[in-house]
């Protein structure tokens, strides 16, 4: 299988998207010109050289190196462990561009197989440097300039010493991944990829199908939520086998490890203490009746009655007139939101449209949803997007830029110190949605219209904060259940029932088909606990952005050199110039009550409709 450079201007896509304009495909030859290109397998035969050579030097000698000695293993160590990722960004983009395809997904296995089988001469080389004393770590760093930049690094790094196994373990479960957990992940999206629903005269993949629930037809919507519940029903035996599989796999991990609680070690991942998690999921769900329960309500009284059907909980509102918003101008009100609060910010981003970085339309066998990979930093990020024209994907486009421009930004960094924990990568990507809306409803006079856009957002901060921290509660007691035996599908659906009426109130109406919804949703399988990440972001968002609408000058700049620090410092080194600190308990009402202000804004526009009515 050859992958072949797509043109950076894709004509329209058929099957009713013609008016959203030329939508991009990725050109991923800035990696590697295709599967069988010459430099991919000499990449991976020259890594696999210098890996072994570099084993056979250092391997048991660590603790013999001084400072300026360790850098110069851990540059070379980086060196080697860029050009492996380089690898597994181009096979992964690959797969994802048609996860539907045997070939790629062979490709992409054959490619894990060999990385994982090459970094295995190089896991000796952190785990040795975890078993240093810390008096001998800084004084090596004391001692050499060169390391003094790896010391974020090695601080990261030594942090997972309490976890570590021995050498023997730890090379047992690196081996095996290939076949376990990462066989787990691809047969779940591949499944996910294959799956086709019935809507009305259309058969749709799940992200058309998602995307009928935003439709101004409320028989369309009903029906779409029906294909969903009709055919993940179908699957829910595998489903259930691939959750309790994964969720055994990681007891079984985190009990070697000696992980307390089943989302301890995604915290430590993300630099941030347990007790700042609780901390946030306490405030989010003491907050559902004065956010989540309060809009939803509401929104059920525009609709006309006192519930509203769980299908049209994202529904256009009767009287929104959401036009088609092609992708030319997609780009220019992003773009644009983007040049208001930074022109740097908007040149960065407008290299996404330019170069071939962006990934747009819908496909048969794409991977649904969206992302921004960061690839590494001798190469540029990669944005997958699945563009329907909505309103709502202008928002997403906004977010994934954030991530994107943030990813360029913290290539400075290097290969080592350039990735940043999920919670703070969240920040740039809301930020980014943020300085889109509020540009939109400043040049937003009509009052209906203006309606329509807090609503909107409105919607969106409640799934970024109340939904997936009601995410976050379904993993937590589906992996604290999984200790005492395997989950039935109807278990399952249990647990999720019960978050979703806690999280989102009594307005909304189930029926029995939404149990099974829990299925589909992509983070619980590839990255069991990501999901609090956003409603960390979301909260820090609206505090950041209070601070901005007061500042006097110099904010971008300061939030520039945020993004700029990639990994290198955590989050309260980065928060400290805007006066931040996530460890403050009221920290999380601050973002939560900027929420409350935005519904109370839209019941009083409500009341003003009433009276002039």
């Amino acid at each position: 299988m050859t992958e072949k450079a797509s043109a950076i201007d894709a004509q329209p896509i058929a099957g009713g998207t013609e008016d959203l304009g030329s939508l991009p495909e990725w050109d991923l030859s800035h990696l590697y010109a295709g599967p069988d290109d010459a430099q991919l397998a000499a990449d991976l035969d020259g890594a696999e050289q210098t890996a072994r050579q570099f084993g056979q030097k250092l391997a048991g000698a660590i603790a013999t190196l001084d400072g300026d000695a360790l850098a110069a293993a851990i540059a070379r160590y980086e060196t080697i462990d860029e050009t492996l990722s380089r690898v597994m960004s181009y096979a992964y983009l690959v797969y994802a561009a048609d996860v539907a395809d045997s070939a790629r997904g062979r490709f992409l296995q054959s490619c894990q197989e060999r990385v994982t089988q090459i970094s295995s001469h190089l896991l000796f080389f952190t785990l040795e440097m975890n078993r240093l004393d810390q008096t001998h770590v800084d004084e090596r760093v004391a001692e050499s300039a060169a390391l003094k930049r790896y010391a974020p690094w090695l601080r990261d790094i030594r942090a997972t010493a309490p976890h570590q196994l021995s050498d023997e373990l730890e090379r047992l479960l690196h081996e095996k991944a290939v076949a376990g957990r990462s066989a787990w992940v691809r047969l779940f999206d591949e499944t996910i990829a294959s799956l086709r629903f019935p809507v009305g005269e259309e058969t749709l993949t799940l992200s058309e199908t998602l995307n009928c629930l935003t439709d101004r037809d409320g028989t369309r919507r009903s029906a779409a939520a029906q294909a969903v519940s009709g055919v993940l029903k179908n699957q829910e035996r595998l489903f259930s086998l691939i959750t309790n599989t994964l969720a055994k796999d990681k007891q079984i991990e985190d009990g070697w490890r000696r992980f307390e609680r089943p989302w301890s070690a995604r915290n430590l991942a993300n630099h941030v203490e347990d007790a700042v998690v609780d901390a946030l999921l306490t405030a989010v769900r003491a907050a559902y009746p004065r956010l989540s329960h309060r809009y939803y309500a509401l929104k059920a009284r525009w609709f006309g009655g006192e519930r509203l059907a769980f299908w049209d909980r994202n529904a256009p509102l009767p009287d929104d007139d959401d036009q088609t918003i092609t992708w030319g101008e997609a780009e220019r009100i992003v773009l644009g939101a983007y040049g208001r609060f930074s022109p740097d910010l908007a040149d960065i981003g407008r290299r996404f449209f330019r170069e071939g970085w962006i990934d747009a339309p819908v496909r048969p066998g794409k991977a649904p949803g969206a992302f921004s990979h960061a690839t590494v930093p001798s190469v540029h990020p990669y944005i997958l997007l699945n563009y329907h024209g909505k309103s709502r994907d202008v928002m997403t486009l906004a977010h994934e830029l954030g991530h994107g421009v943030h990813q360029v930004l913290a290539a400075g960094q290097g290969h080592l110190l350039s990735d940043t924990p999920l919670t703070l990568a969240e920040t740039a990507s809301v930020f980014g949605e943020m300085l889109t809306f509020r540009a939109l409803l400043d040049q937003e006079s009509d009052p209906r219209r203006r309606r329509a856009l807090l609503a909107a957002k409105v919607e969106d901060m409640l799934n970024t904060v109340v939904r997936q921290i009601a995410f976050f509660d379904f993993e937590r007691q589906v992996h604290v259940e999984r200790r005492d035996g395997e989950l039935s599908a109807e278990r399952l659906g249990e647990i999720w029932m019960g978050v979703q009426r806690e999280s989102l109130g009594p307005a909304l109406s189930f029926d029995e088909g939404y149990a099974g919804w829990w299925a589909y949703i992509p983070h619980f399988i590839h990255s069991p606990f990501y999901v609090y990440a956003y409603a960390f972001g979301d909260c820090l968002v609206n505090s950041l952005y209070a601070l901005y609408l007061r500042a006097e000058g110099g904010f971008a700049e300061r939030y520039i050199d945020m993004l700029r620090a990639g990994g290198s410092k955590r989050h309260k080194e980065l928060l400290a110039p805007f006066g931040l600190d996530a460890t403050d308990p009221g920290f999380w009402d601050n973002g939560l009550t900027v929420i409350a202000g935005l519904i109370e804004e839209l019941e009083t526009l409500d009341r003003q409709a009433g009276a002039s009515a």
